[in-house]
C-alpha cells in the first residue's frame, strides 16, 4: 500500500501535521479538525465524481453520522470516540447500501436530484420531530478515549488526522484495484465495461456505499469536533452544496486534494465572514466561479502544474 509516492506523502504529511498540532494555537487545531472531518466526505464524493456521478444529497449520510453520535450520547451515554465514529460510519453505510439498489440505476441530473430529495426527507423528519431535537438539535458531551476524558482537543485532533490518513491510504489503494480502475472507464463508456465482463451497477453500488461510509464517518467526527448537532448545519441542502463546492475546489486528481481543499475552504469561509459578515456568501460564490473558469481541475491541478514547472526547470 505504501509503494507509491501518494501513500508515502499522505503518511509523512499526517505525521508532520500531528506533530505541528502539538504547538499550534487552538484556533488552528479547530480549523484542521473541521477541515479534515469534512475531507472524509469529500474523498467519497471524489470517488463518485471520477465515475461521472455527482451527489447533491450527501448531507443525508453526513447527518446520519452526526445524529448517530448524538443519539448514542443521549440515549445510551456512549462517549468513546471510536464507538461514536464506528456507529456513524455503519449507520450511514447501511443506509447507503440499501438506497444504492435504487440509485445505481440512475445517472446525471436524475442521480443528483434523487440524492437531494432523499436528504431533504431526512431534514424534514428531523425538523418536525421533537425527540430528535427539532430545529435546536442536541449538545454532545466531550468524547472520551478508552474511558479517559482528555483535557484539551489535541487528542481528538490526533484521532481525526489519523482517521483521515487511514481513509486516504485505503481509498488510494482501492483506486488502484480492478474495481477502482473502473471509475473512469464507467464514466467514459459503460457499454464497453459491460462487454469486459464487469457489472456497472455493482461497481457503482460499491463506490456509492464507500462514499456513504466516509460521509457518515465525517459527520460523526464533525459532531464530536463541534460538540453540537442540528439539522441546519448537518442535514440541510446547503451542507450538500458545501460538500460539492469543496469537491470541485479540491479536484479529483488525488486523494490528498480533498484535505487541502477542505482546509482552504475553512480558512476562506472564516476570513470571508470576518472581513465581510454581510457579504461572505458573495466572496465564496466568486471563488467558486473563479475555480470553475480558471481551474476546472481544482486546486490539485494547479499544484500539478506548479510541480511540473519546477521539475521542468
Amino acid at each position: 500500500m505504501l509503494e507509491d509516492k501518494t501513500s508515502k506523502f499522505v503518511l509523512f504529511g499526517g505525521v508532520l501535521i500531528i506533530l505541528a498540532g502539538a504547538f499550534a494555537p487552538n484556533w488552528i487545531v479547530n480549523q484542521f479538525m473541521f477541515g479534515f472531518s469534512r475531507a472524509l466526505a469529500i474523498v467519497g464524493l471524489m470517488v463518485l465524481w471520477r465515475t461521472g456521478l455527482v451527489s447533491f444529497g450527501h448531507a443525508f449520510y453526513f447527518g446520519l453520522g452526526a445524529y448517530a453520535v448524538a443519539i448514542l450520547d443521549i440515549q445510551l451515554g456512549v462517549t468513546d470516540v471510536f464507538l461514536r465514529l464506528l456507529a456513524g460510519a455503519l449507520v450511514a453505510g447501511l443506509a447507503g447500501f440499501l438506497l444504492g439498489f435504487i440509485l445505481r440505476n440512475y445517472r446525471d441530473i436524475f442521480f443528483a436530484m434523487l440524492n437531494t430529495a432523499i436528504s431533504m426527507v431526512l431534514f424534514g423528519i428531523v425538523v418536525k420531530t421533537e425527540s430528535l431535537g427539532s430545529t435546536d438539535g442536541f449538545a454532545i458531551s466531550m468524547s472520551t478515549i478508552f474511558g479517559l476524558a482528555p483535557e484539551t482537543k489535541y487528542p481528538l485532533f490526533v484521532i481525526i488526522t489519523s482517521v483521515g490518513v487511514i481513509a486516504a491510504l485505503l481509498v488510494n489503494y482501492y483506486l488502484k484495484t480492478t474495481y477502482g480502475r473502473l471509475t473512469t472507464a464507467i464514466r467514459d463508456n459503460e457499454i464497453r465495461v459491460e462487454y469486459l465482463g464487469f457489472s456497472v451497477a455493482h461497481a457503482i453500488h460499491l463506490k456509492y456505499t464507500i462514499s456513504t461510509i466516509l460521509a457518515g464517518g465525517a459527520g460523526a467526527l464533525m459532531a464530536m469536533s463541534l460538540g453540537q448537532v442540528d439539522p441546519e448545519s448537518m442535514i440541510n441542502w446547503t451542507v450538500s452544496g458545501e460538500l460539492v463546492f469543496v469537491t470541485i475546489l479540491s479536484g479529483p486528481g488525488n486523494v490528498i486534494a480533498p484535505f487541502i481543499g477542505s482546509l482552504v475552504f475553512e480558512v476562506l469561509r472564516t476570513y470571508a465572514f470576518e472581513l465581510a459578515p454581510q457579504a461572505w456568501q458573495l466572496i465564496m460564490g466568486a471563488t467558486f466561479l473563479t475555480i470553475i473558469f480558471f481551474l476546472p481541475g481544482g486546486i490539485w491541478s494547479l499544484l500539478e502544474k506548479l510541480g511540473g514547472r519546477k521539475n521542468g526547470k
